[in-house]
């Protein structure tokens, strides 16, 4: 939303305390900007130790997660969860990086875990459902890597093939991976396409990549 100049002007000529109650008046219907604020203005921890922090949790919901899969509808809540505390670390750190990083890290962690109990499942619009779901994941991973600074790829490469591998060793997921556009070598061999965006925009215009 682009403001006036006359509206600027008018904020800025009122006094300090109608400007503080304006201010704690917007803040509390806008949550993720106070968040924000807070981590700005007052957090002595850096984005990198936060990240950790995430990273950590993470690692120990999908554990959890993994000890009990009771369906793949209950799956898909935990991933989802997980996705949230991601979700919450990005839009007060705005670390694009983490955003990545901790989705990338996510995959490989819970398919680490649960790839064998996801082969012995019997296939059916939930269980695709869900594996579609990672590979858009996977798509999202791709298209933020592919925005940061080259060098960051190097950091990436050995986690992204690490991947790679891991949607091989689930057939069903490798299949719907070929179906989706998703070209697993772009993972294994750290060869992200210049146009990566483009592609996955024509798939998502012709009907893929949908959960």
């Amino acid at each position: 939303m682009k403001f006036s100049e006359e509206f600027k002007e008018a904020i800025s000529n009122l006094s300090s305390m109608e400007k503080d109650k304006l201010i704690f008046r917007l803040l509390k219907k806008d949550l993720v900007l106070a968040n924000r604020l807070q981590f700005e203005l007052l957090s002595e921890k850096s984005v990198e130790e936060l990240r950790d922090e995430v990273e950590e949790r993470l690692k120990k919901y999908c554990k959890i997660s993994s000890q009990h899969i009771y369906s793949i509808g209950y799956l898909s809540m935990d991933v989802r969860d997980m996705s949230g505390l991601i979700n919450k670390h990005v839009s007060v750190t705005k670390d694009k990086y983490g955003e990545a990083w901790l989705n990338l890290f996510l995959l490989n962690e819970l398919l680490e875990q649960i790839t064998e109990q996801l082969n012995n499942l019997q296939y059916n619009w939930k269980l695709e459902k869900f594996y579609v779901a990672i590979i858009a994941r996977i798509f999202k991973i791709l298209l933020i890597v592919n925005k940061l600074h080259e060098d960051y790829l190097v950091e990436f490469s050995p986690e992204l093939e690490k991947l790679g591998y891991k949607v091989g060793n689930v057939p069903i997921l490798m299949d719907l991976a070929i179906q989706n556009g998703l070209d697993v070598n772009w993972l294994i061999k750290g060869g992200i396409p210049e146009d990566i965006q483009s592609i996955h925009k024509e798939l998502r215009e012709n009907g893929y990549l949908k959960y």
